[in-house]
């Protein structure tokens, strides 16, 4: 089998010394799974997919994305890292106000002086839907027309893995089914490995593997 996209080593993450919000947690996901990370509320998923991500440093333990120790790297070096290979959808979209949704989706390819960001940009809008509504910025777009913008900001660099921190926890079910159904399909057509953090029962059956947390602790 192929080295694993990501390995995680070992992780814990400690606020203070009463405080564990990760115990030693270890798994690989390989190039072009789709993996949910599932638990209650305050088991630690989002603390997880942050570091996963070099969002954050954890307080022992590594993570490996495609063979590179992340902690290894400074934030430039986890930044050019991430620009290259990995994209990140948020519950809360994250887009930036004064940016039309077409601007916001050509900036990852513009900060890393990818050519053609504006054909780019304008295809995959296109294809999660939102073709007539480029010009339009955040304010004026409905919260499930902000995560479309959202994904296709995240896919429009063709990363190597997708996290996606519940992604549908703020839409409505037709709209979230519509959003699930455009990960799967980008994950199936790039070969881009999925990580989702969800509640959902059902989300997590369509994933190919499930990391369990409870309180922290990888349960199986």
């Amino acid at each position: 089998m192929d080295n694993p996209i990501l390995k995680v080593v070992d992780l814990s993450k400690r606020v203070d010394p009463g405080l564990t919000i990760l115990r030693n947690i270890r798994f690989d996901i390989n190039s072009g799974d789709a993996v949910a990370i599932v638990g209650a509320s305050g088991s630690g998923k989002s603390t997880l997919l942050g570091l996963m991500a070099g969002l954050d440093n954890p307080t022992s333990g590594k993570i490996y994305v495609e063979g590179i120790d992340l902690f290894s790297l400074d934030e430039d070096g986890r930044a050019k890292l991430r620009g290259g290979r990995i994209g990140f959808v948020f519950q809360s979209f994250h887009l930036l106000p004064a940016l039309t949704a077409l601007e916001n989706v050509m900036l990852p390819l513009e900060l890393s002086g990818k050519s053609k960001a504006r054909e780019s940009a304008l295809d995959i809008l296109d294809r999660v839907g939102l073709g007539g509504r480029l010009d339009h910025y955040p304010r004026q777009l409905s919260g499930g027309e902000q995560q479309r913008v959202a994904i296709a900001r995240a896919f429009v660099a063709k990363p190597k893995i997708l996290f996606a921190d519940e992604p549908t926890g703020n839409l409505d079910t037709a709209t979230g089914e519509t959003i699930i159904e455009l990960m799967f399909d980008l994950n199936r057509e790039h070969g881009t490995t999925l990580v989702l953090v969800t509640h959902d029962a059902e989300i997590a059956k369509r994933c190919g593997s499930r990391i369990a947390l409870k309180m922290g602790e990888q349960v199986e």
